[in-house]
């Protein structure tokens, strides 16, 4: 063999080396990733952020659980809904409770809801539902953004024990 294409080898072989030690390290931080949202998680808080005022605290309850299979289950509502809902005559229903399937994308740090099911926003089935995550101690931070890449709203969740 000569020497030109034993350095060829070499160089292909260390290339394709370093890309499967890469997607060894993709794979190991997707399962490292997917292991934290594994759990029970409670809301702590939700924020929106209005494009003109102050953030605006929604006071809501919930609930969001990421199973070992790939799937998730998030519901939340108003803390006074109930006291709301005595005082009228009429079905009041407010806030979201939806479930599906989850994918990670760790270069944009997002965490995708692809929806199954709703029957609060029944127009969210079928579509994916966004969140940019951020793991701050105990607590998983959960953020919506426009189009132009402004944050929406940000839900803060504790996991449980």
């Amino acid at each position: 063999m000569s020497h030109t294409r034993r350095c060829s080898t070499y160089v292909f072989s260390a290339i394709l080396l370093a890309f499967s030690f890469n997607l060894a390290f993709a794979a190991d931080d997707l399962t490292a990733i997917e292991q934290k949202f594994i759990g029970n998680w409670e809301l702590v808080t939700y924020f929106t952020f209005p494009a003109e005022g102050a953030a605006r605290e929604m006071n809501y309850t919930g609930s969001l659980i990421y199973d070992e299979f790939g799937n998730m289950y998030g519901q939340g509502m108003p803390i006074n809904l109930p006291e709301r809902a005595a005082q009228s005559s009429e079905q009041l229903s407010a806030g979201f409770a939806y479930w599906g399937s989850v994918r990670y994308d760790l270069d944009k740090n997002i965490v995708i809801h692809h929806v199954e099911g709703s029957a609060i926003r029944p127009q969210w089935v079928g579509g994916d539902n966004i969140r940019h995550f951020e793991f701050v101690g105990d607590m998983l931070q959960l953020s919506l953004k426009d189009t132009e890449g402004r944050i929406t709203g940000t839900l803060t969740w504790r996991k449980l024990k």
